[in-house]
């Protein structure tokens, strides 16, 4: 059988199984079955993409399942795993384990981000699950695809944003839900990255060094343009280079801005300007950066002010009614109150729980009906969807919205313009300095 009637067939078996399984558009199955298997008793088949760093953590969360392949492009990173699990193969390139594993269910997708949009893609091309890190992708065009793959695959996804499953982060939605703090037109969300986490503001790297003979760096560079190894970028510092991150709006801003923007159904802002900023380069995001976002009236909901700061800046403290202020989180500010996120989620137990504000107008306010589902947590939350057995709520439809919105954001720290956000033409009106970041140049062999 030739390679195009592989691949005919192939989408003939795909194309049934999800007939037969009855998904959705949203990548939910509609009974208890999922594209895979009709059995939810038995273990998915996980391939894991970059099991070193991150892809570890994930592992640890994933471990009720079967790991029945890894793909890491560096071996030095990805050696305590290959220890652990000697009999499972490995490879170096993705796009390899894809084609041979057929019996892959499901994969994990724990890669720098300016790789995530082109695995998970091809990982939903093939039929199969999706798990992918956070923030969902590295430009909005990434983002639009994504989105655009799960819907025609029927495959079920999820971004890794752990505190979206959190006991909290859901009390808060009930608690906004419930009317509690009134009509929200005013947010603000703040990290303390990059700060202690990675450098910023740096110009691009002129030395020169050897390529470890443990990294494969042309498969690491992946779809980003071409540039001589340096140490600098691997294994975790790349968050800092606008080729391979997101910068702070990125990385943190799909966590810390989630509860507001999920209790409140956001969407896409029509508006996004710098109000101040440290000197960035054209290598590297600033050292901080203080960005507005306007999100317009939804239906029965008014329009939203969104300002996120990062780099340690923080929001007035007056917002806070006498409150510490946490180097991460939230203020949600409505008619009737203020609703307080105390690190990047709403809240793991009560030690980190949110807090309505001012203390005195809420002594006696009491917990209400839960208004969204509870789940043990995010990764069994993917497992059991996989299975049939539920829906993941963070999953790409939303992810990728959140996460647009953001990037917006970004657009206007790198372009150093207000911007006025066209969603339904994916256009920075009036800025064409924005085209090339909106839908970056993919080196030949990683285009999506």
């Amino acid at each position: 059988m030739n390679s195009t009637n592989k691949k005919t067939r192939r989408k003939f078996l795909h194309d049934t199984a999800l007939l037969t399984a009855g998904i959705t558009s949203s990548g939910i199955a509609t009974g208890c079955t999922s594209i895979v298997r009709s059995d939810p008793n038995r273990k998915l088949n996980l391939g894991i993409i970059g099991p070193g760093g991150r892809g570890t953590s994930n592992m640890g969360g994933l471990g009720s399942e079967n790991f029945i392949a890894f793909a890491d492009v560096d071996d030095r990173r990805a050696q305590p795993v290959y220890a652990k699990y000697p009999d499972v193969p490995r490879y170096r390139d993705f796009r390899e384990m894809l084609d041979k594993e057929r019996s892959l269910d499901a994969v994990v997708v724990s890669t720098p981000d300016h790789t995530h949009a082109v695995a998970s893609i091809q990982a939903m091309q093939r039929g199969l699950h999706v798990y992918c890190e956070k923030p969902l992708a590295h430009s909005i065009y990434e983002l639009r695809r994504m989105k655009e793959e799960a819907r025609k695959a029927g495959v079920v996804t999820q971004m890794g944003v752990q505190g979206h499953a959190m006991e909290g982060t859901r009390r808060a939605i009930d608690t906004i839900h419930s009317g509690a703090i009134g009509e929200v037109r005013e947010l603000h969300v703040w990290t303390d990255r990059p700060n202690g986490w990675w450098p910023q503001g740096e110009k691009r790297p002129s030395s020169t060094h050897a390529i470890p003979d443990t990294l494969d760096w042309d498969l690491w560079l992946g779809p980003a343009p071409f540039r001589p190894y340096h140490p600098t970028y691997v294994p975790f510092k790349w968050r800092g280079r606008w080729d391979f991150g997101t910068g702070a709006i990125g990385d943190m801003g799909v966590h810390n801005l989630d509860t507001a923007f999920w209790a409140l159904e956001l969407g896409i802002p029509d508006q996004a300007k710098v109000i101040d900023a440290d000197q960035g380069t054209a290598d590297c995001p600033p050292l901080w950066s203080i960005i507005q976002m306007n999100y317009p009236a939804r239906v029965n909901r008014p329009a939203v002010k969104l300002t996120f700061y990062d780099g340690k800046k923080l929001p007035p403290a007056d917002l806070f009614y006498g409150e510490e202020i946490p180097s991460n989180g939230s203020l949600i500010i409505g008619s009737k109150g203020t609703l307080l996120t105390r690190t990047w989620h709403g809240g793991e137990n009560e030690d980190d729980m949110f807090l309505l504000l001012p203390k005195k107008t809420f002594i006696d306010y009491q917990t209400i009906s839960p208004s969204v589902p509870r789940v043990k947590d995010h990764h069994f939350e993917w497992i059991q969807a996989c299975k049939g057995l539920t829906k993941t709520e963070a999953n790409f439809d939303y992810a990728a919205t959140l996460t647009e919105g953001l990037l917006v954001g970004q657009l206007a720290l790198r372009t150093g313009q207000s911007i006025a956000w066209d969603p339904q033409r994916m256009k920075a009106i009036n800025c064409p300095e924005a085209e090339s970041l909106i839908k970056p140049r993919f080196r030949r062999g990683w285009e999506i």
